[in-house]
């Protein structure tokens, strides 16, 4: 029952905010009177809402329960005012993400009207091996999960920078020795500088600033990107030594720009 419930709530994505009964079952592959039975189940609970046209929606009782995620919306909070420092100083695209698996989940993103298209929604999903954040994450994801990527890891899967699973691989140890990632694409034209977040275990999300790459120079934003997810870190782990969740004891004091 849980498993066909979460199906029927993944159903809905990006391009599929609205969905009527019928593409309920059709996309979870649940016949039809299971999965009419499923939704009203779920409307009662606050998980999906139904409108009067009869179609169906995300219901607001799922954000109420995924603002209580540590990994979501508490990492959000501790991280959020640094992002917004990262944001007034580059003026471009600021995101956070966590690895989930073999993916990367975008938790927050700041983005300036004039900073071009963004690739990725918050909530969304996100190649490691394709983006700032993903590089950071994979970088530092245990070696199984690095070396089952780069088995998947086709030709130009990277961009313009990583082509092949040995540069993948090449380019994950500059990653680690380095500190931080730099990535770009030729298509949509783009440039990315990203820096790992820590707490006491290790790296547990990634910091990026997306820039257009025409004349792109990775130095100057280094320094304020990895300054910004040095600040997260201290954050997370004083959060943790006062044994409380993350964004908990954060003082009142302004924090000092990157």
């Amino acid at each position: 029952m849980v498993d066909r419930a979460f199906a029927l709530l993944a159903a809905f994505d990006a391009d599929h905010r609205v969905l009527p009964l019928a593409d309920l079952s059709r996309r979870t592959g649940l016949p039809r009177s299971t999965a009419l039975r499923l939704a009203r189940k779920l409307t009662e609970a606050g998980a999906l809402e139904r409108l009067d046209d009869g179609r169906y929606v995300i219901g607001l009782r799922l954000l109420e329960i995924a603002s209580l995620a540590p990994r979501g919306h508490g990492l959000r909070a501790v991280a959020m005012p640094y992002l917004e420092d990262l944001f007034h100083v580059t003026g471009q695209h600021v995101l956070l993400a966590v690895r989930d698996g073999d993916e990367a989940l975008l938790v927050e993103r700041l983005s300036a009207h004039d900073a071009g298209p963004a690739a990725f929604r918050v909530g969304g999903r996100m190649p490691l091996a394709q983006t700032g954040v993903g590089l950071v994450l994979l970088a530092h994801a245990p070696s199984e999960v690095r070396e089952r990527v780069a088995g998947r890891f086709g030709p130009g899967g990277g961009g313009d920078v990583v082509r092949t699973a040995e540069e993948l691989r090449r380019v994950l140890a500059e990653v680690r020795r380095g500190g931080y990632a730099t990535g770009r694409q030729l298509s949509p034209p783009w440039a990315t500088v990203a820096a790992p977040v820590r707490d006491a275990d290790g790296v547990v999300a990634a910091v990026s600033v997306v820039v257009p790459s025409s004349g792109f120079a990775a130095t100057p934003y280094v320094a304020v990107v990895r300054a910004a997810a040095r600040a997260v870190s201290r954050e997370l782990s004083d959060a943790r030594g006062l044994g409380g969740p993350p964004g908990e004891h954060r003082g009142e004091e302004r924090r000092p720009r990157p």
